[in-house]
């Protein structure tokens, strides 16, 4: 039980030590807040622009969530076609593994000449840098169904629908949540960056405006909310992952 609550409280107790040591550095070397603030600028610049910083914050929130959910449902999609056929999976992979390959910043202009500037380039942008990993594990978790299971089950009956619907895609759920927790701090990155480059709203504008203005303090707390809710949205993702899948954590029950 003592180890179980220290797991829990290690991230916290290392979050609190790594604060002190960074606003203990600035303090002794005198560090200048226009260069690297400490904890307690950030902090206090937080407080002082939170309505600015909230606004651009919910803007972040609202497009990263729509291109991530786009990236859900297109990645699914995708997954499952290319994990249910061999001839599939030999095709179509190595197209989207080259494709992953490209760096998405690059395709920031290119969006904001289809769509211009605005909320439409960042939803695409969060959608094609978090797509590919749940494409990968919903694909990885279908096409490694073991082949004696899939044997037993068409012998007793089974189509090949049935196993793939009823047997893989709920042994494929931990493979899923394994993405989501890895795609929506994706998402967060593709947003951010689209924002510095082609909108006029956004915790990305806002690093932009920070930076111009020299108001590094104001920068890092922009990073700071970015950072916090994609952990924030992680932990959800864990917490349903918890919830849904706890046959597939069960060996984890008894460590103490």
């Amino acid at each position: 039980m003592k180890g179980r609550r220290l797991e829990r409280w290690s991230p916290w107790i290392l979050l609190v030590a790594v604060v002190a040591l960074w606003q203990i550095g600035c303090s002794a070397f005198d560090v200048s807040e226009f260069i690297f603030p400490s904890p307690l600028r950030i902090w206090n610049q937080l407080l002082e622009f939170k309505g600015i910083i909230a606004a651009h914050a919910w803007r972040t929130y609202w497009v990263t969530m729509a291109g991530f959910g786009l990236a859900i449902a297109v990645g699914v999609l995708l997954g499952f076609v290319i994990g249910s056929s061999r001839i599939a999976y030999a095709a179509v992979y190595p197209l989207m593994t080259a494709f992953n390959a490209l760096p998405k910043a690059a395709f920031v202009p290119i969006l904001v000449v289809w769509f211009g500037i605005g909320a439409g380039p960042a939803i695409l942008t969060a959608f094609l840098i978090s797509f590919f990993p749940i494409m990968v594990n919903i694909a990885t978790g279908l096409a490694t169904l073991e082949p004696e299971l899939e044997d037993v089950l068409r012998v007793l009956g089974a189509r090949r629908w049935d196993v793939l619907v009823k047997v893989g895609l709920p042994r494929s759920m931990p493979y899923f949540y394994g993405s989501l927790k890895v795609s929506i701090t994706l998402a967060f990155v593709g947003t951010t960056v689209s924002e510095m480059t082609a909108a006029n709203e956004g915790i990305g504008y806002l690093l932009i405006s920070a930076g111009s203005a020299m108001q590094m303090g104001l920068a890092f707390a922009g990073l700071v909310v970015v950072g916090a809710m994609a952990m924030l949205m992680y932990e959800l993702f864990s917490m349903l992952e918890k919830h849904t899948t706890a046959w597939a954590h069960r060996g984890s029950r008894g460590q103490n």
